[in-house]
C-alpha cells in the first residue's frame, strides 16, 4: 500500500497508479451526487444535453451533507451506500468521470468500467461525516437545489482522506481483504 497526493481533475495516469488499498488525499474539486441526480446526469447523457459540470478528470461524491451550522461551510458529510448508484456510475465513467467516493461493493459492471476507461472507487470511512466535513473548504449547489441534501454540489476540498477500493486493474479491496482474513 502506498499513500499519495493527488489534486483534482484526475487525469489516466494519476488513477492508473493507483492499486486497492493505498490512501489517497484529495484536494481540489469534487462534486456531490446521490441517486436521484445520478439519473437526472444520465438522462442529460442520453438526450445529448450539457451537464451542470464537467465529467472530464472529475470525482464524484456519494453524499448528502447535513444542514451547516452557523460559521461552517458544510454540515456532517459522511458518505453513503454507494450499490445505489451502480445503475448510473457505467455511463457516468464511460463519459469521463474517473473517481468516486461512498462506501460499500460495487457490482461487476462498476469494476468493468473502471478497468476499462481508467477510473477508481475510493472509500470513505462512514460514521465519520464531521471529520470528513472538516476537509471541505467551500460547498455551494450547483444543480437540483430541490433535491435539497442531494443537490449536486461543488465541493473544494484540502486532503480528504479516501482509501483506494476498486482500481483500473480490477483488484477489489473488500475481495483481498475477505481473502486475507480465510488464510489466516
Amino acid at each position: 500500500m502506498a499513500e499519495y497526493r493527488l489534486t483534482t481533475p484526475l487525469s489516466d495516469e494519476d488513477v492508473s497508479k493507483l492499486k486497492a488499498g493505498d490512501i489517497v488525499y484529495l484536494s481540489g474539486t469534487i462534486y456531490t451526487a446521490r441517486d436521484a441526480a445520478h439519473k437526472r446526469l444520465v438522462d442529460l447523457i442520453q438526450k445529448g444535453e450539457p451537464l451542470p459540470f464537467d465529467l472530464k478528470g472529475a470525482v464524484i461524491y456519494y453524499v448528502g451533507p447535513t444542514p451547516p451550522k452557523p460559521g461552517e461551510v458544510i454540515g456532517s458529510a459522511g458518505p453513503t451506500t454507494s450499490y445505489r448508484m451502480d445503475s448510473y456510475a457505467p455511463i457516468l465513467i464511460e463519459h469521463g468521470l474517473k473517481g468516486m467516493i461512498g462506501k460499500g461493493r460495487r457490482n461487476d459492471a462498476v469494476k468493468e468500467a473502471c478497468k476499462k476507461h481508467k477510473a477508481v472507487y475510493f472509500g470513505a470511512v462512514g460514521g465519520a461525516g464531521a471529520l470528513l466535513a472538516q476537509r471541505i473548504k467551500d460547498a455551494k449547489v450547483i444543480a437540483y437545489e430541490e433535491l435539497g441534501p442531494e443537490a449536486v454540489r461543488e465541493l473544494v476540498v484540502e486532503d480528504f482522506p479516501v482509501v483506494v477500493v476498486n482500481d483500473t486493474f480490477g483488484n477489489d479491496l473488500y475481495e483481498e481483504g475477505r481473502k486475507k482474513w480465510a488464510q489466516a
